[in-house]
């Protein structure tokens, strides 16, 4: 369901500051062509820019009025709508980050028929505008749209996000620079992978150098000409306008079909659906399904292939919305109510619908307990990284009729100890007949705070398999995503039976999960998605959280006691305590996870060691 988060040590480690330095000197290279080619900056053009203005389409705020600027749509806002952009974000001191919020917020407002101001709900579009006002009531420590939330487009493709601050002129060199940080510390709330984002990062920086540089040269110089200033603000202008593009990228990323590629060529994710769906005729055949965040739609074209007399398909993304529309409609299965209200039963039994569960409710298109069979792909790296489980359990309450099937209908989540063979620090012990374990052993250190999603050999596990938390879908509440689960891992027994005592060192634990689509709903052909690392890869892998020191582990008696610290080389533990909290991040769709271990001796001794805390964001 998600794109890549950080997978492999190295790769998050060491790579990508090779691309990233790679990236900056590109960029130097190509500003200092640009110096040689163009002397005069009065005919500056952005790549690409040139004959995109005629074609610019700027959909107002607050009705159906298009328009080529950012100026005349703002101007037409404060004269029909009461709403003056320039003043609200002088007034309030927005920076790019907050004027992107604000419309946002404010789109969203509108598509509820909600005064963005004060909140009222009004009966219609109409009504909405003759209720238009002036801002009031606002306190610059509680502004409505300082939530981000908002970071992410509400209107797919929408150009005034890119362009509303385009024909000001910068008049104080650091608003780039409070740009690209307020860039850095923004959260990676999408499914851009960690190389896309340190490039962009970096390019921005780069950016927000040469600016400061160019800054620096004119303040220096005592009566500069206009064509100095006009050369500078020329480069700011183009500074900013490649922050725009990189946000463009940015919150496009939601539309990659990069990423449902991906999905669907996961062969035990597709195929585990598949049978679910289509080989369980006595749940599927005449049932209304939905599936939530359909995506391309391969759930509802499995559902519509299986028998069901109707497929609400929902999706957030308008992009991919269309998508699916088109799909379903070139295999002969898009629903038309013209035909399907026919006496003659067509095939076309998919819907699809462009809207987030929560304002689907309120829109009233579906029927509440209106639908048979509920199917949705929510899941997320660890299970619940960046996963839909909330608005799957909203959908199951308000849409699921009683005694209605959920798939999946349950998911476990599971914990075992890896050893030294998941880490890096095998390749880096011998490199061409060389020693350069230091390199693997500070990875592994700096992997201490960092959750690594990878996939891990069977093999590599030291300990046995613990179940840390089970979820029933049909029945849990959304509050029960959050928990806190305590395990005690022991030694994984070997073919060995020889009397010597053998010890391995634990490096870390690895967590995975499973959902089953059981006999309770399909029960023709119950089946399992595992992403246990004895089966199958699948696109999820595995998320490994790593000690700050490996323990020493034994399964054997000792013949000797020992003073040693319990859970060293010389005093293994024979178990390992664990507690592990997960739960919900504060930044949207993320996840904290707590880690806390104790080696537990023959004896009963006992060693803790400090709680770690991963993010994985």
């Amino acid at each position: 369901m998600v794109g890549p988060l950080y997978k492999n040590l190295d790769t998050a480690m060491e790579d990508n500051e090779e691309d990233l330095n790679n990236n900056i000197e590109d960029i130097d290279d190509d500003v200092e062509e640009e110096e040689e080619e163009e002397q005069n900056w009065d005919d500056w053009t952005a790549d690409g820019e040139e004959g995109e203005e005629d074609d610019l389409q700027l959909l107002c705020l607050f009705c159906e009025n298009r328009f080529k600027s950012s100026d005349s749509l703002f101007n037409h806002c404060f004269s029909s709508h009461s709403f003056d952009f320039k003043t609200i974000k002088t007034a309030f001191k927005l920076d790019f980050y907050g004027c992107f919020k604000l419309i946002n917020y404010v789109r969203s407002q509108v598509a509820n028929n909600q005064c963005w101001s004060c909140g009222s709900t009004c009966e219609s579009r109409q009504a909405l505008q003759d209720h238009l006002h002036e801002p009031s009531g606002f306190e610059n420590s509680n502004l409505p749209w300082d939530n981000d939330m908002y970071l992410k487009p509400y209107m797919e493709e929408d150009n005034l996000l890119y362009s509303f601050d385009e024909d000001e002129e910068v008049d104080d060199d650091d608003d780039t620079v409070r740009n690209v940080d307020g860039f850095e510390k923004m959260s990676i709330d999408d499914e851009t992978d960690l190389e896309s984002y340190a490039s962009n990062l970096n390019l921005l920086k780069s950016c927000k150098e040469n600016e400061v540089k160019g800054g620096t040269s004119v303040s220096a110089t005592n009566g500069e000409s206009s064509d100095d200033k006009r050369s500078n603000n020329s480069f700011v202008k183009a500074a900013n306008r490649d922050i725009m593009i990189v946000n463009k990228d940015y919150f496009g990323s939601y539309s990659s079909f990069g990423i449902h590629k991906e999905m669907i060529s996961d062969k035990v994710r597709t195929d585990a659906y598949r049978q679910a769906i289509v080989d369980n005729p006595s749940l599927i055949k005449g049932a209304v399904v939905l599936d939530v965040g359909c995506g391309t739609g391969i759930l509802s074209l499995f559902a519509a292939q299986g028998g069901a007399s109707m497929v609400n398909a929902v999706e957030a993304s308008g992009k991919m919305a269309t998508v699916a529309s088109q799909i379903a409609k070139d295999n002969g299965l898009l629903w038309n109510e013209a035909t399907n209200g026919s006496t003659k039963q067509e095939n076309g039994v998919v819907k699809v619908i462009n809207s987030m569960v929560e304002d689907l409710i309120e829109s009233g298109r579906i029927k509440p307990k209106s639908v048979d069979v509920l199917v949705s792909e929510w899941m997320g790296y660890c299970l619940l990284y960046e996963s839909m489980l909330s608005s799957v359990l909203v959908a199951r309450d308000h849409w699921l009729k009683p005694g209605g099937a959920i798939l999946p209908d349950t998911a476990t989540m599971f914990v075992a100890g890896f050893g030294k063979g998941a880490t890096s620090i095998p390749f880096w012990e011998n490199v061409y007949g060389f020693n350069m374990s230091s390199i693997g052993n500070e990875l592994v250190k700096d992997a201490a705070h960092i959750p690594i999603v990878d996939v891990v050999d069977g093999n590599n596990l030291v300990t046995n398999t613990a179940l840390l938390q089970a979820f029933d879908l049909a029945t849990m509440k959304p509050d029960e995503v959050d928990f806190t689960a305590s395990v005690q891992l022991e030694q994984k027994s070997s073919n060995s039976t020889g009397a010597e005592s053998t010890t391995t060192k634990c490096y870390g634990v690895v967590l995975w999960f499973e959902t089953s689509f059981t006999s309770r709903f399909c029960k023709e052909a119950p089946t399992v998605l595992s992403t246990s690392p004895y089966t199958p890869p699948t696109h999820w892998a595995q998320t490994l959280l790593t000690l700050n020191e490996p323990i020493s582990l034994t399964s054997k008696m000792l013949t000797t006691k020992s003073s040693a610290m319990v859970g060293s080389e010389v005093n293994p533990a024979v178990k390992i305590g664990a507690r592990i909290s997960v739960a919900r991040g504060v930044e949207h769709r993320s996840i904290d996870i707590s880690l806390e271990v104790t080696a537990i001796g023959l004896d009963g001794q006992k060693q803790k060691w400090p709680v770690q805390l991963f993010n994985m964001r």
